[in-house]
């Protein structure tokens, strides 16, 4: 049996830095977010889903979904951001099965990338979990940079998840990432291998 490992943080805590780590020590990584992506993609269920419910405003000229307009609204609004959870949930939690599936024939360890861990409580699939964690306002600097949000926009998308605090209260284990990619992968490495004593 593979040990099955749920990562989460915040959004621009450093989870794909933490992917990328994982993924150089050969440990598969199922990614939520990617998974996401892939079932809005147009002619999928979900994309046929999100059409009829938000409607077709929400489309680009190539009728592919308009993510950022289609963010706009929901993080500005909790209903119809539970709406959007409704279609893409299921459908994510199936596909995440699906791969653990696949991947515990041939790996000890796999990781699940999972933003909504406990929000979603996608803990039950998983053995353990690691929290990704750094302080509010280097939290809010950072999303500003990576998505060139305004204050204001990186402030809603933030408050949208369950505060950080209260997932590395129900984590395994937590790391922190308020240095560079270099020290949050020797964090890794350390944490990593007292996992690996403990299988």
């Amino acid at each position: 049996m593979s040990l099955v490992i749920g990562l989460t943080g915040g959004i621009a805590t450093g989870k794909s830095a933490a992917d990328a780590y994982f993924k150089k020590q050969n440990i598969p990584v199922i990614d939520a977010d990617e998974i996401a992506h892939n079932i809005l993609n147009k002619g999928k269920s979900a994309w046929k889903q999100v059409i009829e419910t938000f409607g077709i405003e929400y489309l680009n000229k190539d009728q592919s979904i308009n993510r950022r307009k289609l963010g706009q609204l929901v993080f500005s609004n909790q209903t119809r951001l539970a709406k959007l959870n409704s279609i893409t949930h299921p459908l994510i939690h199936e596909e995440i099965l699906q791969q653990i599936k696949d991947f515990s024939q041939n790996n000890d360890i796999i990781i699940v990338d999972i933003p909504l861990l406990f929000e979603t409580n996608s803990e039950s699939i998983c053995d353990q979990t690691i929290v990704i964690t750094i302080p509010r306002e280097l939290q809010i600097e950072r999303l500003m940079k990576r998505n060139n949000f305004t204050r204001q926009e990186a402030v809603k998308r933030i408050n949208s998840q369950m505060p950080l605090k209260e997932k590395e209260a129900k984590a395994t284990y937590v790391v922190s990432n308020t240095g560079t990619i270099s020290e949050l992968e020797k964090n890794l490495e350390k944490l990593l291998l007292k996992i690996k004593q403990e299988v």
